[in-house]
């Protein structure tokens, strides 16, 4: 699930073969991003293991049992600790999970360095994102004229990091052609036609739900035939992403106390040509494929390939962090409030270390919920300890 894909981290390379428990004693702080990791014991975290840590723990076991992802090789998260935490997840018994979190991981507070004026230590950034629910057709019909795309199969996607000649290092994807490779179309180009014979519709939706499904990555569309579909993230352009609702207050259309999604949306209903220009201005295009909805419950894969748990899935940047490291996540302004979440799925506008993105669920109560969902927060990451300093 793309999530609305930064420099590497500052990190030394070598920090990925370190564990935890190595981590622990190194003579310099160590840092991720510029931020600072600072050891601190689970114990003196309010609230900890906080609501439902069970449900975290099946998070994290899901991720444990996806295939490898690809990642940029200097991310945070030693593979071989985490596997044997992972080995160790499987035993846990029911009732378990507070003491497994607490002993099979060294915790690190994420110290932000100083900027513009705020103190070291200051907060991150914690937003959510849901799963929407639309109503599409499967032929174009009126009221149902933006096609939801398949992946061009002239698509080429940049691994993190990776770069190719003659492409500007900020594309994260090229369109493959007779000459090699090329920018990839821009969100305007796509919608006159440039795609010519690649452009493989798999759906239609309203162009704002359209607008709405990239945005978010993934969604369930009820079609007008009776069928409910799981519509999935399956590649981007690789264009800038660029968020409308800026657009909107910039413009003076609708102030930003108070702009939730349903609000921008709706506005963007109203004013159908206007609604088109802004829209435009974001480069970023996604690309979906179709998939059975499996278990309602969960929601669709994240970038990490497993269904996404409500309230205790994160999307982190994955060019600073492994994919199932787990994170304690309490309001800046109430850390007893805190919660844990496990690192499954990643964004374009999530970048740098004290950063997350918390997947709320399906639907439109969801949604309410996610777009409710903008504050400081601090963020504290579980590295697992090495196998001969973890508790038995």
């Amino acid at each position: 699930m793309q999530r609305i894909l930064p420099p590497l981290t500052a990190l030394a390379a070598c920090l990925g073969a370190l564990s935890a428990g190595s981590v622990a004693h190194a003579a310099e702080p160590l840092r991720v991003g510029g931020a600072v990791l600072e050891a601190v014991d689970v114990a003196r975290l309010p609230g900890f293991p906080g609501p439902d840590p069970d449900k975290a723990l099946d998070a994290f076991r899901r991720t444990c049992a996806a295939p490898p992802v690809t990642l940029a090789p200097t991310v945070t998260g030693d593979a071989a600790a985490l596997s044997a935490a992972c080995t160790r997840a499987a035993a846990v018994p029911p009732g378990g999970a507070a003491t497994f979190f607490a002993t099979a991981f060294q915790a690190y507070r994420v110290v932000r360095p100083a900027a513009e004026g705020h103190p070291e230590r200051r907060a991150g950034f914690l937003t959510g994102y849901f799963e929407p629910e639309l109503t599409g057709s499967p032929e174009r019909a009126p009221g149902y004229t933006a096609p939801v795309l398949a992946r061009p199969p002239d698509l080429v996607s940049l691994e993190p990091g990776e770069t190719r000649p003659g492409l500007d290092p900020a594309l994260r994807a090229a369109r493959r052609t007779e000459t090699g490779l090329a920018p990839y179309p821009d969100r305007a180009a796509i919608e006159d036609g440039a795609l010519g014979d690649s452009e493989i519709p798999l759906l239609w939706l309203h162009p704002v739900d359209l607008f709405v499904l990239q945005v978010q990555g993934s969604g369930r569309v009820r079609l007008t035939d009776g069928r409910t579909v799981r519509v999935l993230y399956d590649g981007r352009n690789g264009r800038p992403y660029t968020a409308i609702g800026k657009l909107i207050v910039a413009e003076g259309n609708l102030p930003l106390e108070g702009l939730t999604l349903a609000r921008w949306t709706g506005w963007l209903r109203d004013n159908p040509e206007t609604a088109r220009r802004l829209m435009r201005r974001n480069e970023s295009y996604i690309f979906f494929k179709l998939a059975a909805i499996e278990d309602p419950a969960l929601g669709p894969p994240g970038a990490a390939g497993v269904p996404l748990s409500p309230g205790h899935s994160l999307a982190v940047d994955s060019n600073l962090w492994r994919y199932g490291l787990p994170f304690w996540i309490e309001a800046a302004n109430d850390p007893a409030t805190g919660r844990l979440a496990v690192a499954a799925d990643t964004g374009s506008a999530i970048l740098g270390p004290a950063r997350g993105d918390l997947y709320l669920g399906t639907g439109d109560a969801a949604g309410v919920a996610a777009g409710n969902l903008r504050a400081p927060a601090g963020f504290v990451v579980l590295l697992p300890r090495a196998a001969a300093s973890a508790a038995p």
